[in-house]
């Protein structure tokens, strides 16, 4: 009997999983094992949401093994030596170990583990393109360069590129009785309203979702209509690809919509994959002198307590759930590095330790086009925050679910608290005056 490893990051699933699939195709016996790794831990990324909801992943993968004839084995310690130390196990107690599967990565912590998994096992592993985005990072490039730094013609040079097939789930897959395994890591999320994890809660979701209906309520604060899948993607619960191959053949004006969202998904992941340096550095450097962090501005901002509706509804729903609306992620950034004149990184650093989908490449690299200091060519685009309550959320019904002191206000009102006879209790003042917002605005944008 010959075993294959398939080291598992972030592709916690059955359905289109490419390290699975030639893992099972290597092999007769295949170990499913996932490392709880301190480095890690060490990077913030192990934040109590995203670890609650990744104990969920295991908890749903494991169970989903178990009909198959395989299971979940579960390690610590640094990645390349734990799988060097059960491919060890393994050739002692005569179960050969053939490979090491594992998916590529675009950060820089995948690359290094990635130089220290070949270190290890040498011409054993074998790395896989094509898990955590639908198309390979770098599988299109513009002439004379290495990855694309404006969206739009990297959607069409996408849209044309070949994708690779879906792999079906795999009806059998044992794994061996000796690896022993850490348990399933108990974890308290910071927010109560945090969704569950796993493969199954996942394709639930994808599967209820009113594709067709996409366009019309992504944007819409009120509707809640956004597929809120990205937990599910970050994680591998869900495969890009699977998702864009099935909405591509349902076609329709939602579909479209929600194949392109995807598309800045991977648009993010292949800028970071050539520029790993714009996970904390400008990716364009505007010459930007921000203003101190520690003040009683950014405390407010991340409390939710701004005195501007949209903006504080948005970052309490981040706080209560985990998430936030995607509109919503772009108001609050605005108003931090545009209106509060904020750094980036500590708008990104606060989303990472809530986001149950703060994912690097997505998180950093939006908060960048946010703050001009990114891909985007219009680097003082500034979203004024009552315009865009008056667009995104014209009866008032987002900001209401969320600040309960602004509950009782009627309508569009409730965008302007400070306009109204009484005062609402509980409820601060604006941080910026909102007769001036239009000056800050311009300043903002370079125009003063």
């Amino acid at each position: 009997m010959t075993v294959a490893i398939a080291l598992l990051t972030q592709d916690l699933r059955l359905h289109d999983n490419p390290v699975l699939h030639a893992a099972c195709a290597a092999a007769d016996e295949v170990v499913p094992l996932f490392v709880l790794d301190p480095d890690v831990e060490a990077t913030g990324f192990a934040a109590p949401n995203r670890a609650a909801f990744l104990a969920d992943c295991l908890t749903d993968l494991d169970a989903s093994l178990r009909p198959l004839g395989g299971r979940l084995v579960l390690r610590r310690g640094p990645a390349a030596r734990a799988a060097a130390d059960l491919a060890a196990e393994l050739d002692a107690a005569g179960q050969p170990v053939r490979s090491v599967h594992v998916a590529a990565g675009v950060s820089a912590f995948a690359h290094r583990r990635e130089q220290e998994l070949r270190a290890a096992l040498g011409d054993r592993l074998h790395v896989h393109d094509g898990s955590l985005t639908a198309l390979v990072p770098g599988a299109v490039t513009p002439a004379g360069k290495d990855h694309y730094a404006v969206f739009t013609p990297y959607f069409r040079a996408w849209s044309q590129a070949p994708h690779r097939s879906v792999h079906r789930a795999p009806k059998a897959l044992r794994t061996p009785d000796g690896p022993a395994s850490e348990p399933v890591p108990a974890a308290r999320p910071d927010s109560p309203a945090l969704p569950p994890g796993g493969e199954r809660a996942g394709r639930k979701l994808w599967r209820d979702y009113p594709l067709d209906r996409y366009a019309e309520l992504h944007d819409d604060l009120a509707a809640d209509g956004t597929s809120r899948l990205s937990p599910y993607l970050h994680f591998g619960c869900l495969s890009a690809g699977e998702l864009a191959a099935t909405a591509g053949r349902q076609g329709g004006d939602g579909a479209e919509a929600f194949v392109r969202q995807l598309v800045w998904r991977d648009f993010h992941h292949q800028v970071l994959a050539a520029r790993p340096r714009a996970a904390h550095h400008d990716y364009r450097d505007r010459g930007d002198r921000w203003l101190p962090e520690d003040d009683e501005e950014c405390a407010a901002w991340r409390a939710g307590r701004t005195g501007f509706p949209l903006v504080d509804a948005g970052l309490r729903q981040l706080a209560h759930e985990g998430w936030m609306h995607n509109r919503a992620r772009l108001v609050t950034a605005s108003f931090l590095a545009k209106t509060l004149y904020r750094d980036w990184r500590i708008g990104a650093r606060h989303f990472l330790r809530l986001l149950v989908d703060g994912d690097l490449a997505n998180n950093q690299l939006n908060w960048q086009w946010v703050a001009g200091t990114g891909t985007d060519t219009r680097p003082n685009r500034v979203l004024n925050p009552l315009a865009q309550a008056d667009r995104l959320d014209p009866d008032g019904t987002y900001v209401r679910r969320w600040i309960p002191e602004l509950a009782h206000v009627p309508g569009r009102a409730v965008h302007r608290p400070w306009l109204l006879a009484e005062r609402p209790a509980g409820y601060p003042d604006p941080l910026v005056d909102p007769a001036a917002l239009s000056d800050r605005l311009r300043s903002a944008r370079g125009l003063d």
